[in-house]
């Protein structure tokens, strides 16, 4: 699949209805309250986001408070990535005990609109929806005490205080998203 990648200050792109495993629906309007809002393309199965889950957890619960809402987005095909289906969706989400919306984007539209082509791929926008950074979580996915660079937080406190993203575009690594053939 090929796709272009939202290019950093673009307007977060629209979604409408898209199920989620707390048992509602949610569109991008949805979340118009959040100061910040963090969109994540991710999945159950891949390692690199099993990886990430415990950090997701940890940001939302740190930065509820100043209005930051993260939003995780699964969009990969489950013919062959059953793991990743809806029921597992739910599944995971309560295991890992996600304080964070988790979204199935079932025709995939929704990585397509965005360009997201990796699980965990995180997309960051401010209050007006403006992309303000895109890439990886930080630059250690094995080892989160050994985390020197914190991507996503420099850019939402830098968001919350008011300046420029120290960083706005980092190289995303993980699983690819599955595509539908």
């Amino acid at each position: 699949m090929s796709t272009e990648t939202l290019r950093i200050s673009s307007p977060a792109p629209d979604f409408h209805n898209l199920p989620a495993t707390d048992g509602e629906m949610y569109s991008l309007q949805d979340f118009g309250e959040a100061e910040v809002l963090v969109v994540v393309f991710s999945c159950n199965h891949c390692p690199y986001v099993r990886a990430y889950e415990d950090r997701m957890v940890s940001l939302q619960r740190e930065y509820t408070s100043l209005g930051v809402r993260l939003v995780a987005i699964n969009s990969n095909e489950t013919e062959h990535y059953p793991d990743d289906d809806f029921n597992g969706m739910v599944a995971r989400s309560k295991e890992k005990q996600f304080n964070f919306t988790y979204i199935r984007d079932e025709d995939q539209s929704v990585a397509t609109a965005y360009g997201a082509t990796h699980t965990p791929e995180f997309f960051v926008f401010d209050k007006q929806r403006k992309l303000r950074y895109h890439g990886k979580f930080d630059d250690n996915y094995q080892n989160p005490s050994a985390v020197k660079s914190k991507y996503v937080r420099d850019a939402i406190d830098a968001i919350i205080a008011g300046k420029e993203v120290p960083q706005a575009e980092t190289f995303s690594i993980g699983c690819t998203i599955k595509w539908k053939s």
